[in-house]
């Protein structure tokens, strides 16, 4: 994978741009792969390979979503296939850019993807094609940033409430002490904050909780230092450790201790076979 941050007249909504390749499985191995919330959203082209495809369901229904799409904020997991071989370039974007860049609120977006020509319209296929076009990653990566930062001059400031409320918030957050602070109501904070990021609150503050407990159990791992989940539970605001391992399944859709023998090089993604046990 190769990822840079955007220019900095993007760098209030896009955390980072990337460009990544992925290998065939092993021969007759069919491979799924949970990528875990993160409280953020993110925009995709698939280069090469076959479109991307969602696990739905208990019995293994795919989805199939396309060559461009935008993933909202979530506060759980999705499975998606990565059996093919594919080519992909794409943002993680901040907390309330939805409407900025995509003109549809982070609600709308939310817990789903939606197909990018659902929001830029004709835009999304050319966008597609001077992507596939480019002939180097770093070229490719130059080509997405000038179609986000065409969008700039159209955009809106953050409700400054929310923009307040990202800057502050926490895994330790009590949601009351960022309601008090913004000098709204709890109903009109809470709706604000739907808005712009698609996640409530309350379930922003779960995910970064999350997070936290899987960025600190990785930097242990990498450094070959086993993870103590009753300390990350305690250091991350958990209640106790029943309250850790309901969240932690909920969110990554495997048990800690399933997570800390599968993860590879990337926290937020754990591939695993189909018949994996969770």
């Amino acid at each position: 994978m190769l990822q840079r941050p955007p220019a900095p007249p993007l760098r209030a909504f896009v955390k980072m741009l990337w460009i990544s390749a992925s290998g065939a499985s092993r021969a007759g191995e069919v491979m799924h792969e949970h990528v875990m919330p993160s409280g953020e959203m993110h925009l995709v082209f698939r280069l090469s390979g076959p479109p991307v495809r969602l696990r739905v369901g208990p019995v293994g229904g795919v989805r199939e979503l396309g060559y461009a799409m935008v993933g909202g904020a979530r506060s759980s997991f999705y499975v998606k296939d990565v059996a093919a071989p594919a080519e992909a370039v794409g943002a993680q974007l901040y907390p309330g850019a939805a409407e900025l860049l995509f003109g549809a609120s982070g609600e709308e977006l939310a817990g789903r993807h939606t197909p990018l020509a659902d929001l830029w319209g004709a835009q999304a296929a050319l966008a597609l094609e001077q992507l596939q076009a480019a002939p180097t990653p770093g070229a490719r990566l130059g080509v997405l940033e000038q179609w986000l930062a065409a969008r700039l001059p159209a955009v809106r400031g953050l409700h400054p409430a929310v923009a307040q409320a990202l800057r502050t918030a926490h895994g330790s957050q009590r949601v009351e002490a960022l309601v008090r602070a913004s000098g709204y109501s709890h109903r009109q904070f809470n709706a604000l904050f739907r808005h712009a990021v698609g996640l409530s609150p309350k379930a922003y503050v779960r995910v970064l909780r999350f997070q936290s407990v899987l960025q600190q159990s990785h930097r242990r791992a990498f450094m070959q230092e086993p993870p103590s989940w009753a300390d990350l539970a305690l250091q991350s605001g958990f209640s106790d450790q029943a309250h850790f391992n309901r969240e932690f399944r909920a969110m990554a859709g495997v048990t800690p201790e399933a997570y800390r023998k599968l993860v590879g090089a990337h926290a937020g993604h754990l591939s695993l076979p189909i018949d994996q046990p969770r």
